[in-house]
This record gives structure tokens, C-alpha cells and sequence, in this order.
């Protein structure tokens, strides 16, 4: 299989390739946080801060569909990549095929029971009497009905960069986001009444996604002839025991880590809501806002992944050494450079949100501690990327544990016992400075002990 993306993993320089594939994931994953901050910009217009908080509430539930999505994509697409490093398309075009029906499969299931659970979880998530209606219409919209082509989309768009067709998967994402900002002002604001405005915003992120998904299988129906690994094929034609192994090894992972990503986020919202719904209001706010320079570490790294994978199964370790480093750097000067501007325009950066002044004084200060910790976040997702790149998920998995439900949530309880709601707010800094410590000390001993023995 030589062409032009075979080219990109095998053969060209090594800032051009990390380029040429991080840079439409980065678009991808700034327009996917811009359309979810869409959603609280426009609710914000409102002016109803109980709105705002039923739209914090649902985002950690709504971001475990993306959790389903990691299952099989970025478990299937890591595979993908290290089986056309050793040339086992067929293989390859199995373990694709595979991986979309197990996805469609798993968010149709999670769907049906957000529509028969959503009662009892909104309770549980800390939905308040003012903000339980607002919640629910809500995740009726993103979750239920927009369970399935969230989640394909995701799925399409990691298979596409696993074969290094970054640009046709970051312009899908693109396109979905920036549908979902167009969407939204009409939805809310012209078809829905007064007073449903949130179920209008989850209505037009539910439709932006459908169309997502149209141009992701036109895109692919156009590839497969060159790409004979994106040919769909039956769902009895299986991969092999090994390779559904191996989906599963860093999936499951995968999977785990966003899962817990989100548990983390609602324990964050769960121990906000016992002080007031203005300062759930504030952090719902933040807990957005700081996505934005965490998902351009992770489109990075996303970028990052299919060339390590690819080098590593072809045993190219020097060019999979570089690949790393030039990431690296490119990471953490991102991270720096968004410290000093949040740090500068956080009170700004609010308002554009809400123009409740007791929010956004709130939020301004939870913002300018938060951002603090974006460089230890960054390398925390960077060595779990690099073992799922590895196809290493027991290392991924360790990492995802002992960073969510040994170091973060635990310090949450901790800080809030003895500091309040700043305590909550300091956390992740916390945290993330012993995730970061453990993390550097698992690479650099599988580093001497697994790539040195290769």
C-alpha cells in the first residue's frame, strides 16, 4: 500500500508529517470544544443561570458517548495503523469494519438507557428543582437521540486519521462544529418557544452530528478504491481472536480514562452544587473554557498516534523517537502560551459567556487557577497516548487509574473538606503534579526495558 499517506508515516520529515496530521485534528478538536461552548454562549444569552447549570450538568454525561467512541476507534484505529506497519491490510479493513458495528451497537445500547434512566441520573448528577427540567430536555436532544451519530462520527473520523487521512477526518469534525454554531441561534432562538432554549441548542448538536456522519461515508465511499482498508465489510466477517484482542487492549483503556475524565467532571459539579447554583453555574463555564487549549494537547497527540503506531509496528523506532520529542514540544509550548492568556483576559473570557457579574467574578478566579495545571494535563495524556500507540492499554490503563481515582477525584474530596469550593478549584493543579511524576517514571521504564529489548 504505497501512496501519499503511507508517505506521511514512513518517509516524510518529521515536523511536516506531525503538521500534516495534527493540524487538521487540532481544528477538529477546537471547532468540537467551540460548538460545545456555542451551546453555553448562546444559553448564557438567556440570561438564566439555572439554564447555564442544566447544560453543565449533562456535559459530563454526554461526553460518555465519547468514551464509546474511544472503545472501538481509538482502540480499532491504533490497530489499524500498527497492521499496515507490518502490511496486513486485509486484516486492517477487518478490524475496521469491526470496529464501526461494535461502536453503532454500543451508543444505540447507551441511548436506550439514558431514556430510561434520565430521572434517577439527573438527581444523582445534583440537578436542583431549578434545573432539573433544563437537564433533562437537554440530554433527551445530545444523548438519546444523538447518541449513535456522535459516536460513529468520532469512530469514522479516528479510523480515517489511522490510515493517515488526517485532513478528510479533521474537516469532517470541522464541519459538524461549525453547522452546530450556525444551528444554534435558529434552533433556540426562531423554531423553539421561549423557554425552551436548551432543548433547541441540544436539537441542532444532534443534527450537525447526522450530517457529520453523511460526509464521513461519502468521504470514505470515495477512498476505498485506493484505500481498500475502508471498504465495510459484512459483520460476520470477523478479525482475527488476536486482533479483536488487541481493539480491546487499548480501547477498553481508552475508554476507561474518558470515563473517568467525566466522572471527575461530575464530581466537580456534584461538590459545587452543594455550595449554590451560581457557583455550579461559574465552574460549568470554566470546565469549558479550559478545554481549549487541552484539546488542542490532544489533537496533538491524536495527530501524534497513527505515525508511532505505524513506526513501531515496522520497528522505525528512531523515527518513532523523533515524532515523539517534536510533539512534546510542540505540546507544552501551546500550553504555555494559553497560561499567560487566560491568565490575562479570564475576566473577559467569562463575560462572553454569561453577564451575571456575580458568575463571572466567580468563574474568573476558578479559571486562573485551573489553566495553571494545562501543561501537567498535557503530559498526562501524552504518555497515555504513546502506550496506546504502543498498543501497550495495560500501561494506559494504569496511568488512567492511578491519575482519576487514586490522584484527582480523591483529591477533590480532600481540598474541598479543608479549603471549600477553592479547594475543588486547586485540585487538578494537585493532583496532575503527582500524575505527571508517575507518569514520566512508567515511560522511561518501559523505555529501557521493552523498546531497548527491541
Amino acid at each position: 500500500m504505497k501512496n501519499s499517506n503511507t508517505d506521511i508515516f514512513e518517509h516524510m520529515p518529521v515536523a511536516e508529517a506531525v503538521r500534516v496530521m495534527a493540524v487538521p485534528t487540532v481544528m477538529g478538536q477546537l471547532i468540537v470544544l467551540i460548538y460545545n461552548m456555542a451551546d453555553t454562549f448562546f444559553v448564557g444569552r438567556t440570561g438564566n443561570p439555572y439554564m447555564v447549570a442544566g447544560a453543565s450538568l449533562v456535559l459530563p454525561v454526554f461526553n460518555l458517548t465519547l468514551s464509546l467512541a474511544s472503545l472501538t476507534g481509538v482502540g480499532g484505529g491504533s490497530l489499524v495503523s500498527r497492521l499496515l506497519g507490518r502490511h496486513e491490510t486485509e486484516e486492517a479493513r477487518r478490524v475496521y469494519s469491526f470496529s464501526i458495528y461494535l461502536g453503532v451497537l454500543a451508543a444505540a445500547l447507551f441511548s436506550v438507557g439514558m431514556l430510561a434512566f434520565m430521572g434517577p441520573l439527573m438527581r444523582l448528577l445534583g440537578a436542583g428543582t431549578d434545573t432539573y427540567q433544563y437537564a433533562g430536555s437537554y440530554a433527551f436532544f445530545v444523548i438519546v437521540c444523538g447518541g449513535i451519530p456522535t459516536v460513529l462520527s468520532n469512530i469514522l473520523s479516528s479510523m480515517l486519521r489511522s490510515v493517515g487521512a488526517s485532513r478528510q477526518a479533521g474537516i469532517g469534525i470541522t464541519m459538524g462544529g461549525l453547522i452546530n454554531i450556525a444551528l444554534d441561534p435558529l434552533f433556540m432562538f426562531v423554531l423553539f418557544p421561549k423557554g425552551l432554549e436548551i432543548a433547541g441548542a441540544g436539537a441542532a448538536t444532534c443534527l450537525s452530528n447526522c450530517i457529520a456522519c453523511v460526509y464521513f461515508f461519502l468521504v470514505i465511499a470515495r477512498m476505498k478504491e485506493k484505500e481498500p482498508v475502508l471498504a465495510l465489510g459484512s459483520p460476520v466477517q470477523l478479525p482475527s481472536l488476536e486482533s479483536i484482542g488487541g481493539i480491546f487492549n487499548v480501547g477498553v483503556p481508552s475508554a476507561i480514562a474518558t470515563l473517568l475524565f467525566d466522572l471527575d467532571y461530575m464530581v466537580i459539579d456534584r461538590l459545587m452544587s452543594g455550595y449554590h447554583d451560581i457557583a455550579l453555574a461559574a465552574i460549568g463555564i470554566v470546565l469549558k473554557v479550559e478545554r481549549l487549549p487541552l484539546n488542542i494537547g490532544v489533537g496533538i497527540c491524536q495527530g501524534m498516534v497513527p505515525i508511532i503506531a505505524y513506526n513501531y509496528a515496522a520497528k522505525n523506532y528512531r523515527r518513532m523517537n523523533e515524532v515523539r520529542r517534536y510533539s512534546l514540544r510542540l505540546g507544552l509550548i501551546c500550553a504555555a502560551v494559553s497560561i499567560f492568556l487566560y491568565e490575562l483576559f479570564a475576566g473577559q473570557i467569562m463575560g462572553i459567556f454569561i453577564r451575571d457579574t456575580q458568575t463571572v467574578a466567580l468563574g474568573t478566579g476558578f479559571l486562573r487557577a485551573r489553566i495553571l495545571a494545562t501543561p501537567l494535563m498535557f503530559l498526562s495524556f501524552f504518555h497515555v497516548h504513546l502506550f496506546n500507540g504502543f498498543g501497550k492499554g495495560g500501561y494506559a490503563l494504569f496511568l488512567g487509574v492511578m491519575r482519576w481515582l487514586v490522584f484527582n477525584i480523591p483529591m477533590l474530596f480532600l481540598l474541598n473538606r479543608l479549603f471549600g469550593m477553592n479547594g475543588v478549584v486547586w485540585a487538578q493543579l494537585t493532583a496532575d503534579i503527582l500524575t505527571v511524576a508517575l507518569s514520566v517514571a512508567v515511560y522511561r521504564r518501559y523505555e529501557r526495558r521493552e523498546l531497548a529489548r527491541n
